[in-house]
C-alpha cells in the first residue's frame, strides 16, 4: 500500500477547486502544499495507468519531490486542489520513495513526445502521424482523474520543427499501447530545462535507459557537465557510454578537473586514456596530475582552478574574479596570491585573500598587502582525516594545497571534502533503513 503514516494535514476534506482542464507539462515544478498552506514538495511528474487505446488513461497519482530529494507518491484521492500552478493534497501522504510499478507509466517522462497517429471514427480518412507535446487531464464526477485530452503536433517531429499544433479529444489518439518507436525529447527537455542541475540529476536515475539517453543526446555539453558532477559514479559511466568519443573529451573539459579525474578513473583503462589523448592538452594535464594521488588525499580532492591572482592585482580585479557566476561559492570565498607562473602548479603561494576582507578595502588597493599567513596550506598526501581537522579546526570553506617547495597545486573545498567523507551511494540513499 502506498498509502500510510507520513505527513498528516489538518483539517477537513475539501472540494477540488480547479480549472476545466490541468495540462501535466505545465504541473511540473508546481508547489505541493497542505490546506495550512505549508509547502510539502514539488511536483516532478504524474502517474498514469494505460488502458485501451481508445479509453482515457486514468491518473492515479502524483510524484512529488519533498525534502532531501526524495520522490515519494501521492495519489490523486489526496489532491484536494489543482489551481494557479500548485496543487493543495490534504490526509495521510507515505513518505516511502516511490517506485513505479508494472502497469504505471509517467505521464512526463514517458508520454511526452510520444508518436502517435490521430484517428477520425466518423471520415475516412487515412491516420495522421502525430507527437503528443502535451496531456489534458480533468476530474469525473466519480472524483477520478483522467488524461481526456492530448495536445498534438501533425507535420513536424518535435516542438522545434514546423508543423500544426492542436487539441485533440483521447478517443482520436492510437498507438500508445505500442512500444515507442523513434521518441523524441522536445517536451520532456521543456519540463527539465528550468530545473536546477541537481534535478535533473535526479530525474536522470528515475529514468528508463531509453529516454535517459534521449534526454543526455540532447543535453549541450555544459549543462551535461554539470549534471554529469551530481550523479552517482556508475551512472556516469554508463552515460559516457551513450556518447561518442569526441563528445565525451569535450564534456569532460567543461567539468571541473576534479570531478573529471574521479570520472576518468571509473572507467576501464584504455577508454580512459583514449579520452585523455582526445582532449585539449592543457585540460588534459590538469587530470593527469590529479590522477596521481589518491582518492582520500588532498590531492586527490583538490580542484586545479581556484581564483589566483599576482601580487600586484588589486582589490577591483579580485572581485570581479570572484563575481564570476561559474565559481562555486566556496571558490569564490577567497583567491589565491602567487608568484608567476600564474596557473598550476604556480609559483611560490605568497598567502590567502578572504572575500570579506575585499569587501572592506578600497578598490585600488594591492592584494599582495591584505593576504593572510597565518594558515599553513596542505601538502597533496595529507589524508582525509587530516583535511578534515583542520577544516574544522578553523571553520574553513577552502584550503590551498602546496608542494614541498611552496608552489600552489590547487584547492581543496568544502563541499568537495564532505563529497569524500559521505559513503559511496549517498546519492541514491533517501534515508530510509539504516
Amino acid at each position: 500500500m502506498r498509502e500510510g503514516c507520513g505527513i498528516r494535514s489538518a483539517g477537513t476534506l475539501l472540494v477540488v477547486t480547479t480549472t476545466t482542464r490541468v495540462f501535466v507539462a505545465r504541473l511540473a515544478g508546481a508547489g505541493v502544499f497542505d490546506p495550512k498552506a505549508d509547502q510539502v514538495g514539488r511536483v516532478r511528474d504524474v502517474v498514469a495507468m494505460l488502458r485501451s487505446d481508445t479509453q482515457p488513461p486514468r491518473i492515479v497519482g502524483l510524484v512529488v519531490e519533498v525534502v532531501g530529494r526524495r520522490r515519494i507518491f501521492v495519489p490523486m484521492t489526496r489532491v484536494t486542489a489543482i489551481d494557479s500552478g500548485q496543487v493543495v493534497v490534504s490526509g495521510v501522504v507515505n513518505l516511502r520513495r516511490f517506485q513505479q510499478r508494472p502497469g504505471e507509466t509517467l505521464a512526463i517522462a514517458e508520454l511526452l513526445d510520444r508518436r502517435v497517429t490521430l484517428v477520425d471514427p466518423a471520415r475516412s480518412s487515412d491516420p495522421v502521424p502525430a507527437t503528443i507535446i502535451d496531456l489534458g487531464i480533468e476530474q469525473r464526477p466519480s472524483r477520478d482523474w483522467y488524461a481526456t485530452q492530448a495536445y498534438v503536433r501533425t507535420g513536424g517531429s518535435g516542438l522545434r520543427r514546423k508543423g500544426q499544433a492542436r487539441l485533440v479529444d483521447w478517443g482520436a489518439v492510437e498507438g500508445l499501447s505500442l512500444p515507442p518507436q523513434d521518441q523524441g525529447a522536445d517536451g520532456l527537455m521543456a519540463s527539465l530545462d528550468r530545473l536546477p542541475a541537481a534535478d535533473i540529476a535526479l530525474a536522470l536515475q528515475e529514468l528508463p535507459e531509453r529516454r535517459r539517453r534521449d534526454i543526455v543526446l540532447h543535453l549541450d555539453d555544459e549543462r551535461l557537465a554539470d549534471v554529469l558532477e551530481e550523479l552517482p559514479e556508475d551512472d556516469q559511466v554508463e552515460i559516457m557510454q551513450f556518447l561518442d568519443s569526441e563528445r565525451a573529451a569535450d564534456v569532460l573539459e567543461e567539468m571541473g578537473p576534479d570531478d573529471a579525474a574521479d570520472l576518468i578513473s571509473e572507467l576501464p583503462p584504455e577508454q580512459a586514456e583514449a579520452l585523455l589523448e582526445a582532449m585539449e592538452p592543457d585540460e588534459a594535464d590538469d587530470i593527469r596530475r590529479l590522477l596521481v594521488y589518491g582518492d582520500y588525499t588532498a590531492g586527490g580532492m583538490m580542484t586545479t582552478e581556484p581564483v589566483i591572482l599576482a601580487p600586484d592585482a588589486t582589490v577591483a580585479e579580485a572581485l570581479a574574479r570572484v563575481r564570476s557566476p561559474e565559481l562555486s561559492p566556496s571558490l569564490a570565498a577567497q583567491v589565491y596570491v602567487v608568484r608567476p607562473p600564474m596557473e598550476t602548479p604556480t609559483g611560490r603561494l605568497l598567502g590567502i585573500c578572504h572575500f570579506q576582507r575585499l569587501l572592506r578595502e578600497p578598490p585600488g588597493a594591492l592584494v599582495s598587502g591584505l593576504v593572510d599567513t597565518s594558515l599553513d596550506p596542505l601538502g597533496p598526501e595529507a589524508d582525509i582525516a587530516q583535511v578534515a581537522r583542520v577544516f574544522a579546526t578553523y571553520n574553513l570553506v577552502a584550503l590551498p594545497v602546496v608542494d614541498p617547495d611552496g608552489r600552489l597545486l590547487g584547492a581543496v573545498t568544502f563541499d568537495d571534502l564532505v563529497d569524500h567523507m559521505l559513503p559511496e551511494d549517498w546519492r541514491d540513499n533517501d534515508g530510509e533503513g539504516s
